[in-house]
């Protein structure tokens, strides 16, 4: 993959999840909203169940973006550590993308037979429901995908060296990862875990984009070698 996309997408990456989670937080109160009983949350999706789902995808696109940007940061080191990470990145994607997209494809009908008007099949859609977000929300798409994401950026780091990212962005990285890890303890209900979490995801974009400039860069440095490397060869 040209290093050129691998930067472009780690920028599109960063973008489209503080622009998803921003609409869906406008919209849906989210991820407040996942702390009311499931029979508010299903009556709240299904108010605005074609915008929530569509953020909701937009998210998971997102996430789905970091199997090529995996591979394509994989590229840039041919380290162990690098190479550990390629894998764990495309495990990340996958596993946030599980979490996701249970909005858009398994809740509306949680959410239709809900609103049913039969008792019995009311709450067999909350039970499913709330068997839906424990395992494919707070479990594989949350707890996983902290684990897997935090582990991918410290390797990537590791990787890279500071000759290549620079010492700032080594600890920028490192500072994202510790606070995204922080969120697999978010189901203990302990205080100012979540809020953590959340300053590690906005601080984890921040790295993306910053690493996708410094992507560029080298790219640039490279090529101007390059270039002076043709000409001297053309002279001689």
């Amino acid at each position: 993959m040209n290093v050129k996309v691998t930067a472009f997408l780690l920028i599109l990456a960063a973008v489209l999840a503080n622009v998803g989670f921003t609409a869906l937080g406008s919209i849906f109160n989210y991820p407040d909203v996942l702390d009311e009983p499931a029979a508010r949350v299903l009556a709240d999706f299904r108010d605005n169940q074609t915008a929530v789902s569509g953020w909701f995808t937009v998210l998971a696109l997102s996430a789905a973006l970091f199997a090529p940007i995996a591979i394509g940061v994989g590229r840039l080191s041919s380290r162990r550590a690098m190479r550990i990470a390629v894998p764990i990145g495309i495990a990340a994607a996958v596993v946030q993308v599980v979490g996701l997209l249970r909005w858009p494809i398994l809740v509306p009908g949680y959410a239709s037979d809900a609103a049913s008007g039969n008792a019995g099949v009311a709450a067999a859609a909350r039970d499913s429901f709330g068997t839906a977000s424990d395992i494919l929300g707070t479990a594989i798409g949350e707890t996983l995908g902290y684990l897997l994401t935090a582990t991918w950026t410290v390797l990537v780091i590791v990787a890279l060296g500071r000759r290549y990212a620079g010492r700032w962005l080594q600890v920028l990285g490192v500072a994202a990862a510790v606070l995204v890890l922080a969120g697999v303890l978010s189901p203990l209900g302990l205080p100012v875990i979540d809020t953590a979490n959340f300053l590690g995801y906005v601080l984890w974009s921040v790295w993306l984009i910053a690493l996708a400039v410094v992507i560029l860069v080298h790219e640039r440095r490279a090529g101007a070698v390059r270039t002076a490397t043709s000409s001297a060869a053309v002279t001689t």
